[in-house]
């Protein structure tokens, strides 16, 4: 089963490194390595959360969010993401961008660390409406109920993780305004772009979220009826080809929640790889590998049922999702080492799964313990 699954990501890695070699020599494949095991790291809370939303998904849905979504992730967000970026803030046309990042990687880099405060206000919005509205919502099972319950009870006020949202941003974006005016005020116009990214995320997560939303309830009223018209009559009839089409509608919207989702979390590893190379070539293969294993792990979450066995899993990767948030949202202004980042997700998503096992554990001892029923 895991090498049936990886078996892509392994052979993405030997393909990867090899043209590293090719490209620019061993120290070169060095330098893939370590992006691919940086972009492991960032994203781990990604596969998590990617396996929540996948397993809602048919085994057809799930092959496409492999290969067209890889190519997506690899290409579109790890390759031509930052060429367009540097495309939009420089205002050169694509092929002058790629020009540029490959003859002078110096300028490149500096065109995209200058794009930065809007790239991390749009992730960061769209990454903390997810923590906001998980946390926000009442569930069964409860990882810190000390925390979640209040929290649930909060949740009741409608809007209210749109309303905490939009004061995050607006706190960023005037905190941000007042240091560049301390600075001489030559970067002032950008607190007002880190408010339009910011906006422009939460946008993007109402409207995907909410089509997604509305067509996977729109596909379990449908089942619903199906069951019980089954369960009366014994037809299925029209109902079922609607079904099925209605299925597909579903499916659509929900890669493409994923799509965002992924792209949100490649922001900071981008941005992170700047500080390991300048080299776009060697960008793109070191993210990539490291994508196609969070791909892959996701896949593989879902098929071995990981996510129901270690119930508290899914709680510690959106408190990584929100840790995420506020990390991107300081980088706004503040410099923070990738290594942080990536130890704040493993730390939280290691210690929901320790008490996943906990409570595991503690179950089994109760069943054991219950006297037999006669």
């Amino acid at each position: 089963m895991l090498v049936k699954t990886f078996r892509w990501a392994f052979a993405v890695t030997a393909l990867g490194l090899a043209a590293g070699v090719l490209y620019d020599g061993w120290t070169a494949l060095g330098i893939v390595a370590i992006l691919s095991v940086l972009e492991v790291s960032l994203s781990f809370d990604n596969a998590v959360i990617n396996a929540g939303i996948l397993k809602k998904m048919s085994a057809f849905w799930q092959k496409i969010f492999l290969t067209v979504g890889i190519v997506i992730a690899v290409f579109g967000m790890r390759l031509v993401f930052p060429v367009v970026i540097v495309a939009v803030s420089a205002r050169l046309s694509p092929w002058s961008a790629v020009h540029l990042a490959l003859t002078d990687k110096d300028r490149y880099q500096e065109l995209v660390t200058d794009a930065h405060p809007s790239i991390a206000a749009f992730g960061g919005m769209f990454l903390m409406m997810i923590f906001l509205d998980f946390v926000f919502e009442d569930r069964e099972i409860k990882w810190l109920g000390w925390l979640e319950r209040p929290l649930a009870r909060l949740g009741r006020i409608d809007m209210l993780s749109v309303c905490i949202a939009l004061i995050v941003l607006l706190i960023s974006a005037t905190t941000f305004g007042a240091h560049a005016h301390q600075h001489g005020g030559t970067h002032a116009d950008k607190a007002e772009t880190v408010l339009l990214a910011g906006i422009g995320g939460l946008i993007t997560y109402l409207v995907v979220g909410g089509l997604s939303g509305f067509f996977e309830q729109r596909l379990e009223d449908e089942e619903e009826r199906e069951q019980e018209a089954e369960q009366d009559a014994r037809r299925t009839g029209g109902a079922s080809g609607s079904a099925v089409k209605l299925a597909g509608k579903a499916a659509f919207f929900m890669f493409l929640y994923l799509e965002v989702l992924d792209a949100s979390f490649s922001f900071d590893g981008v941005i992170g790889a700047f500080a390991i190379t300048n080299d776009i070539v060697l960008m793109a293969l070191g993210l990539g590998i490291g994508a196609m294993y969070v791909r892959s792990l996701t896949v593989y979450l879902v098929r071995q049922g990981t996510l129901d066995d270690y119930v508290y899993l899914e709680h510690g990767a959106h408190y990584a999702i929100g840790a995420l948030s506020l990390i991107l949202l300081v980088t706004i202004e503040y410099e923070i080492n990738e290594i942080v980042t990536g130890l704040v997700g493993v730390v939280l998503i290691g210690a929901s799964f320790w008490s996943s096992v906990r409570r595991n554990r503690a179950l089994r001892t109760a069943d054991r313990a219950a006297p037999p029923v006669r």
